[in-house]
């Protein structure tokens, strides 16, 4: 549930108007601050008018499709202005305008390759040292969009060296144990 205005104005606690409960609520100091609403001026004749608002005057043309927008439909991005339909579809240079939604989540990868091959235990030999690896080579890879530590990968990496030891200790154990030499 939205919590109103009015309580997030009281400082570091707000209540649910819902349900009653305390929350803390961490605002952005640009939350606060309330935005003058955008002038879009009414087309006059012989002026372009932008393509979603026809009464509207046009600002610029959209980059990509040449479309013309308003102050409120255009969006900036680098050095160019592009329409909401361009930047909706992700087509040319408006691609780079659309915020990131997904990540590969490699620290969940490291973690579950050593857990899951349990199942089938031949497996672990491969995915002991994979899991160690994957968590080298990926620990300054960006994590997931939600907050999230580096936790993942030390346990990965412990579990991958057990698995390790484990296969290299019962190797070792196979060919020292009394009679491994084969003609025994």
């Amino acid at each position: 549930m939205p919590l109103p205005g009015w309580e997030l104005a009281g400082g570091a606690t707000a209540t649910c108007t819902s349900c009653g409960s305390r929350n803390q609520a961490l605002i952005f100091p640009a939350a606060r601050i309330a935005a003058a609403p955008v002038q879009m001026e009414t087309a006059l004749e012989g002026q372009a008018s932008c393509f979603d608002h026809p009464g509207k005057r046009a600002v610029a043309s959209c980059r990509q499709c040449g479309r013309f927008v308003c102050q409120l439909c255009s969006v900036e991005f680098g050095e160019g202005v592009f329409c909401p339909s361009c930047v909706a579809a992700g087509a040319g240079g408006a691609r780079g305008a659309n915020p990131e939604n997904s990540r590969t989540l490699y620290d969940t990868m490291a973690l579950l390759a050593p857990w899951l091959s349990l199942i089938l235990w031949p497996f672990t030999i491969i995915a002991g040292p994979g899991a160690v690896v994957l968590s080298i080579l990926k620990w300054r890879a960006p994590l997931s969009l939600v907050r999230r530590t580096r936790l993942r990968f030390i346990v990965a990496i412990l579990f991958g060296l057990a698995e390790t030891a484990g296969w290299v200790f019962g190797i070792a154990y196979l060919l020292t144990r009394p009679g491994a030499g084969g003609g025994g």
